[in-house]
């Protein structure tokens, strides 16, 4: 009577056991199934990554890359590197103001268009002032930039005057 109630308990630790296991491999299999389908998604934003080399321009290298690259909705995720020149429009200026030295980017923002592009920079001296505004070419890299975009392919990024202010302003459409 013993040996067969410690069979019987054998059996169902057994049991429990391969449905413990028959649990796991369906939730392997739901998360493989789930990343799978993500790269196939054509929602998932694609990632570009590239790094520019001293005396390039910072502006005209962004703007030849979206071009390149043909991005039609774009945004800059990240840029850490360094300039020996920086051009920016201060806000609500008509001209650029740049320096000459040494600056660290601490800021590299903006929406990226081979249909019109918007960017802001932020650079700080060895003192660590620093000074922001509308990214105009003539910031020349120091060491190094290095840049990381993301582009969605369901948006297009347009500039058009809409009425709200004299300048043409960010439009966003679906692709069709």
């Amino acid at each position: 009577m013993l040996q067969n109630k410690c069979g019987l308990e054998y059996q169902i630790i057994g049991i429990l056991y391969l449905s413990a296991m028959v649990k796991q491999i369906t939730s392997i299999v739901c998360i493989l199934l789930f990343f799978a389908s993500c790269k196939t998604n054509s929602s998932m934003p694609a990632t570009h990554a590239f790094r520019l080399k001293p005396g390039q321009d910072l502006n005209q290298s962004i703007d030849s890359f979206v071009k390149a690259k043909n991005i039609q909705a774009g945004w800059i995720n990240t840029c850490v590197g360094s300039l020996t020149e920086y051009n920016i429009r201060l806000a609500n200026q008509p001209n650029g103001y740049g320096d000459k030295g040494h600056f660290e980017i601490v800021s590299l923002v903006g929406t990226l268009s081979v249909n019109g592009s918007h960017i802001h920079l932020s650079v700080s001296d060895s003192t660590g002032k620093t000074i922001g505004g509308h990214l105009l070419d003539g910031c020349k890299v120091y060491t190094t930039a290095e840049i990381v975009i993301s582009e969605s392919k369901e948006l297009i990024f347009t500039r058009e005057e809409d009425g709200s202010t004299p300048w043409k302003e960010l439009q966003i459409k679906k692709r069709n």
